[in-house]
């Protein structure tokens, strides 16, 4: 079968379009022909060898596709061959077939086309999980998205809206900025100019900081954005895209009360799968009442979906963007 494939760990500029064998369900699994597959930024990180789960070479990357159940594995029930579905599997997902464990898979509304498909379920999984199970996020209550212009910030926007906080988004440009607002952003902030985030945030909520904080960045904008935080707030650790992990101060935790939550969205899945299921039912029922629209970046084929990589990569990326296969 036609993948993009990683043939030994170092940069994806080492990937390469080429063939792989098609993969067999085993017990539990299901093959799904995938018809389109979204990025993620693990994507990046897992060719790299700096992601702390990964394939073994030669394989294909992809987290999350949509396409149609083509055979089941031993034991699997619930499921039919022809059913059309949304996986995240974490890896394999830029190939024309996928192997995904069952629990991990979840049928699509009708409407549903397969490019919106192949965008929800990670993004919004995450942002379920992290904004009502872990962060308890509350109406009225100010929420800052970190990373706020890229598929999974747009996302933590829209859910922030949806459960009726004040949402306070913070990207590098006025253009990606702009996307924020269109996705329902209350408030503005241009981290690469002005005063520092901190101040920024401050200034925004009469003082007090924000209640939670979505972060997916980490870096240095991690220790400006705990320094803004609302006593008894709660920081959401999602992801480093910033590349670096940031050592967040133990004192300031203490003094004021902050909860600093970690959110594995992976980890939550594979040993919560019903209460997972019952979270993605609730999102696709966002998503029909029109809460919830992915922002799709752009659209790259198999022949070309290195170049997407590149561009996440390279921080040229907004929204979600997918590579169409079937």
């Amino acid at each position: 079968m036609k993948a993009i494939v990683c043939s030994k760990i170092g940069s994806i500029d080492d990937l390469t379009v080429g063939d792989l064998p098609k993969p067999s369900p085993g017990p539990g699994e299901v093959l799904v022909q995938v018809k389109a597959a979204a990025l993620n930024f693990p994507d990046v990180l897992m060719p790299e060898g700096k992601y702390q789960y990964a394939g073994e070479p030669p394989f294909a990357p992809g987290m999350e596709a949509a396409g149609i159940v083509a055979e089941l594995g031993p034991g699997v029930s619930g499921v039919s061959v022809g059913d059309r579905v949304a996986v995240h599997p974490w890896v394999g997902c830029f190939a024309e077939y996928v192997v995904s464990p069952v629990d991990w898979l979840f049928r699509l509304p009708d409407e549903m086309d397969w490019k919106t498909a192949a965008a929800f379920c990670l993004t919004y999984g995450t942002i379920r999980h992290a904004l009502v199970d872990r962060g308890e996020l509350k109406a009225g209550e100010s929420l800052l998205v970190l990373g706020a212009s890229g598929g999974t910030g747009l996302a933590a926007i829209e859910g922030g809206k949806a459960l009726g906080a004040t949402v306070i988004a913070a990207a590098s440009s006025a253009e990606k900025l702009a996307v924020c607002k269109g996705r329902g952003a209350d408030i503005l902030i241009n981290y690469a100019e002005g005063p520092e985030l901190r101040h920024q945030v401050k200034e925004a909520t009469g003082g007090q900081g924000a209640d939670v904080i979505f972060d997916s960045v980490g870096g240095d904008f991690s220790q400006q954005a705990i320094r803004s935080i609302n006593w008894g707030g709660r920081m959401l650790v999602i992801g480093f895209a910033a590349g670096s992990i940031a050592q967040l101060p133990a004192n300031h935790i203490l003094i004021k009360q902050i909860e600093l939550v970690g959110v594995a969205y992976q980890g939550f899945s594979r040993r919560m799968p019903d209460k997972s299921r019952a979270n993605m039912a609730e999102m696709f029922d966002w998503w029909q009442q029109g809460k919830l629209h992915p922002h799709i970046g752009g659209i790259y084929s198999l022949d070309t979906g290195i170049d997407a990589l590149k561009a996440m990569r390279d921080r040229k990326a907004e929204g979600k963007l997918i590579i169409e296969i079937g």
